[in-house]
């Protein structure tokens, strides 16, 4: 606690915030609050991750829907599924899926797909090899998404996190 009481940080956060009515504040207080606190910026993460100057980059949102096909349980509805997962596996290590997932079902909304792309012509043709969308149990939606460049980094982060591979 000493320690922290005698920081020069604790006392510049105090007398920012006006908690010191005694200690009159600076003009420069908030450059120099902005200046400890403020997060470093990484160019060579940025470029790796596609980033423009506000750390964002596009993408193109796909929602799966349940489509017009539904394929009854057994082996082959199994294979289908066993086919999605490799194939977004697949697209995950060439760096062309950002992130994906199951939805809840509600309104027959299945699933989605984040590309790391901002054409929508692209990511249809890389949502036309999936298993699901092939046989009609699923149809998607394509919306142009402008995110987070951060995003690009989940699988690897997932990578590090997850006790069992799929």
């Amino acid at each position: 606690m000493f320690n922290t009481l005698n920081s020069g940080r604790f006392w510049l956060t105090l007398a920012c915030a006006g908690a010191l009515p005694w200690l009159p504040l600076r003009p420069a207080c908030a450059q120099e609050t902005a200046a400890v606190t403020a997060p470093r910026y990484d160019p060579a993460l940025a470029r790796s991750l596609g980033a423009d100057e506000r750390g964002i980059r596009p993408y193109v949102l796909v929602i799966l829907k349940t489509g017009p096909k539904k394929m009854a349980a057994g082996p082959e509805r199994d294979a289908m599924f066993q086919g999605h997962f490799a194939n977004m596996s697949r697209l995950a290590a060439e760096g062309k899926l950002a992130v994906a997932g199951p939805l809840d079902g509600v309104d027959g909304w299945r699933g989605l797909f984040v590309f790391a792309t901002g054409d929508l012509e692209e990511a249809r043709a890389l949502a036309a090899s999936d298993p699901v969308l092939i046989q009609g149990e699923m149809v998607a939606e394509f919306h142009k998404f402008y995110g987070s460049a951060a995003l690009m980094a989940v699988r690897e982060i997932h990578d590090k996190i997850q006790v069992k591979a799929p």
